[in-house]
């Protein structure tokens, strides 16, 4: 009997720390729950916030390559500018030296125009000025043309302009032709007789002592005629005109 009385006794003091236990465990479950949801809504919270950021890190990245693009596209545009910039003062380059020998071409045509040059005339070479050589020609061509007063004239005004000419004795005895042609017989002995005193290796020196001749002859001079032909064949025996000489010294009387 007692220890059914001591069994329920037992019993009844066991619930309310039974019940004691319940809540306790019950208490702690729900903190649990109450800690859990804080955590969940902290690493949600912390979640949103790193793809905030992250959203805003894409953002500024995209706006960094856009500039980026920008500047690209501006060095680009800049470099096709300095491109075209460089191939134009290329071709300005290029026609500038075009232009530099053009000119220094022409500048050396123009300065070769009063540079003498060799000429070789009777068998004289020399040095004569361009403008000396032409004046020298556009006589010669005078006389060629049969124009013997222009002609005359033409090569008096050349030994007046150019008295220390390579052309000398040649000019010389074309103006004596010119004279002789025209029936000035005195003034064609004088040139004649010059080019025998200043040039007597001269090329035309024994033709001009045959013109002295002839001139003699038409002034009726016959004496003076034999003695310069005499004098031609002795200073120029193989030439031609000591050849002539010879025939005319056997007709002259």
């Amino acid at each position: 009997m007692m220890k059914q009385a001591s069994l329920i006794l037992r019993h009844v003091s066991l619930r309310p720390l039974l019940a004691a236990g319940l809540l306790a465990g019950y208490a702690v479950s729900s903190q649990a729950a109450l800690f859990g949801d804080d955590e969940a809504r902290r690493a949600i919270i912390e979640l949103r916030q790193r793809l905030d950021s992250l959203q805003q890190s894409q953002e500024q990245t995209r706006r960094s390559l856009l500039d980026l693009q920008s500047q690209i596209e501006m060095l680009k545009a800049d470099q096709a500018k300095l491109r075209g910039q460089n191939e134009q003062l290329m071709r300005d380059s290029a026609e500038l030296q075009r232009g530099q020998k053009d000119l220094a071409k022409g500048m050396d045509e123009r300065l070769r125009q009063f540079e003498p040059t060799p000429v070789n005339v009777d068998g004289q070479e020399f040095n004569a000025d361009p403008n000396e050589k032409r004046e020298y020609e556009d006589a010669l061509a005078q006389f060629r043309s049969g124009k013997f007063p222009e002609a005359g004239a033409a090569f008096a005004a050349f030994l007046r302009q150019w008295p220390k000419s390579g052309y000398t004795p040649s000019a010389r005895f074309w103006l004596g032709n010119s004279q002789y042609a025209t029936r000035d017989y005195k003034n064609a002995i004088g040139n004649f007789r010059s080019i025998l005193t200043n040039a007597p290796m001269h090329a035309r020196a024994p033709e001009a002592a045959l013109s002295i001749a002839n001139c003699q002859v038409e002034l009726k001079d016959a004496k003076a005629a034999r003695k310069t032909l005499e004098e031609l064949i002795q200073a120029y025996p193989n030439s031609e005109a000591a050849a002539n000489a010879k025939s005319r010294l056997a007709t002259l009387k």
